[in-house]
Order: structure tokens, then sequence, then C-alpha cells
């Protein structure tokens, strides 16, 4: 079952990228290959200006590896990962980078330094995560979250989830973004909890959010499938043409992104919204398709105001 298809990143978003300038953006713990290569992707795409974090022979030597000359590049020494963490969550909270992406360091001792009051990130919004989904030769793209970063989000961070979502889809160009807040049921039932939560969120969303129609709760199906959403009667516009999917807690949504990976071959870029400033957290595992596409992503959303061009999106969720 597993997908043997190469991991592309889509040229949609490279192009919407490359509207406007490159990100000077800040790489925590610089100077291991697949770090610097996909650093080196992103510079020779056009989408950021490397700040370098990190022991400064490792990363001229990993450079030198690549053929990659980054004379013109910024490098701030910082010995081991938490000081070069630290230096860039700083270099980040002093507005001297517009994002940050996670190097060879572990997830705890990075978010560890972004979250610190000193590192000045904080924007009173909660940090949440979000994946932008793409599979090769199939149309359509679509958001998960959170997959990632909260682990079982209350109402509130629920709230959160949603209206970083809507930023992110609107700077990608859906005007008018379709959120559907996932549950095992179509139908409000007590014993099924996200199914509650998903009903008082869509309330709460009519009030609250503008510019996307959100409604739950909706089984995965209804969510994706015009097909089954007729046969199930369920009409709305977000039933069967979600361009987003607000999973219940990270498991599920973590079970989803990563059997779209490994099934169906997609490319899943990843980002951390809420913070100052956009958060690049790749994993080790990541092809450099989906470094690539993080990059794109933040690029998109650091840059949202500069293009403020959109689109209606017509095509729903990806064609499963």
């Amino acid at each position: 079952m597993l997908s043997q298809s190469e991991v592309i990143c889509p040229e949609g978003l490279l192009k919407t990228a490359r509207q406007a300038p490159a990100i000077r953006t800040a790489i925590a713990n610089a100077g291991t290959p697949i770090v610097m290569e996909s650093v080196r992707d992103a510079v020779v795409a056009g989408l950021l200006e490397p700040v370098f974090f990190g022991e400064p022979a490792g990363i001229a030597d990993c450079a030198a590896k690549l053929d990659w000359d980054i004379s013109e590049f910024l490098i701030v020494s910082a010995k081991g990962e938490t000081e070069a963490a630290t230096a860039a969550a700083l270099a980040a909270g002093r507005g001297e980078v517009s994002a940050i992406m996670k190097g060879h360091v572990h997830t705890d001792v990075f978010m560890r330094a972004l979250l610190d009051r000193e590192a000045g990130l904080r924007t009173g919004r909660r940090l949440t995560h979000l994946f932008h989904m793409t599979v090769r030769d199939k149309p359509g793209e679509l958001f998960i979250t959170d997959a990632a970063l909260n682990v079982a989000p209350d109402l509130e961070t629920k709230r959160e989830i949603i209206q970083n979502v809507v930023d992110m889809a609107h700077a990608v160009g859906i005007a008018v973004p379709k959120i559907a807040l996932l549950s095992a049921t179509e139908v409000p039932t007590e014993t099924i909890p996200s199914s509650i939560e998903a009903a008082e969120l869509t309330d709460w969303a009519k009030d609250n959010i503008s510019g996307a129609h959100i409604f739950g709760p909706l089984a995965f199906d209804l969510a994706v499938s015009p097909t089954s959403a007729e046969i199930k009667g369920v009409v709305h516009s977000v039933a069967g043409r979600a361009d987003a999917l607000i999973v219940p807690e990270i498991v599920s949504g973590n079970a989803l992104y990563k059997m779209m990976v490994h099934f169906m071959g997609a490319c899943a870029a990843g980002i951390v919204l809420g913070a100052k400033v956009p958060i690049l957290l790749t994993s080790r595992a990541d092809p450099p398709a989906a470094r690539l596409a993080s990059a794109a992503l933040a690029a998109i959303f650091q840059n949202r105001e500069k293009r403020g061009n959109v689109r209606d999106a017509t095509s729903g969720a990806i064609a499963l």
C-alpha cells in the first residue's frame, strides 16, 4: 500500500511565494547536511535569505560539501542546540528576521526557546500547527490542523486553530475557505464529545470568524466527498468540499496526514502560526520537497499583505 511516487513540491505554492521578496529566516542550529541542503534549496528557489545560528566551522564545512557559496549570508556563532535555538528566537523577537526554521535541534528544546518570554515572540495568540497537503497529479489542496503541536486542544485552543488556518488559507489565495470540524458523526452526540464541541464551534464561528464557511460536526467522508454528502443528505457549502480539516486531537490528525504522505505520496508543508513570526517545524524524516514547501508557506504567510490577491476555491479537497 505504501506509495512509491516521488514527493513533489507544488509549483503553485512556489509561484505564489515568489510574488514577493525572499524572507530573512533564522536557521536554528544549522550545520548538518540535511538542514543545509534544505536551506540551499529554499534560497535557490528564491524563498528565503538565511541567517545561520550554530557552529561556524560546521556550517562552512557542510556548505562546502554542497558546493554552495554562503559568503553573502550572516553566521551567528552558537554552541550547541540550546544556545543556537535561544539566539535564533531572540533575533526573531527583535525583528531581525521574518521567520525561524528548526535546524538540527530537538523539538522540545526549540519550542522552549521560542516560548520563553524573553524571546519576545509571544503575541497573545495560541501557537498552532497546520499542514498544507498536496498530491502529485491531483487537483486541490487540503489543510489539516492541529496534527503536530496541540495534543488535546480545548474549545478556546480550537478557536485559535480555526482562526490561524483561516488566515493561512486567505494567504495562499482562498477567498472564502471551507473549514470542516471533524468528528465520527454528523449528528451532535453526547457520547462523542468532539461532535458536541464541533457544533458549539460552528455556532461561535458565525459571529466571530469572517471570510470563511465553518461547519461541523462532519465525519471525514462527509467533509471531503460530495458523493457521500449527497447520499447522506448533508447540505452545506462545506460538506464534501472542505479546504481545511480541524481534527479533534493530535492522534487522529497525525494519523490522517501521515496516511496521505505514506499511502498517497502527499507533500506535507508544515508551519506553526500564532507567534510574532511563522515557525518552520520540520522533521528529519521530511523529504526535501516537503521542506521546500514549508519554506514557501512561511514566505507566503509573511508576505500576505504585500500581495492581496485571492481566488475563490471551488475544487475543495484533494480527490482521495
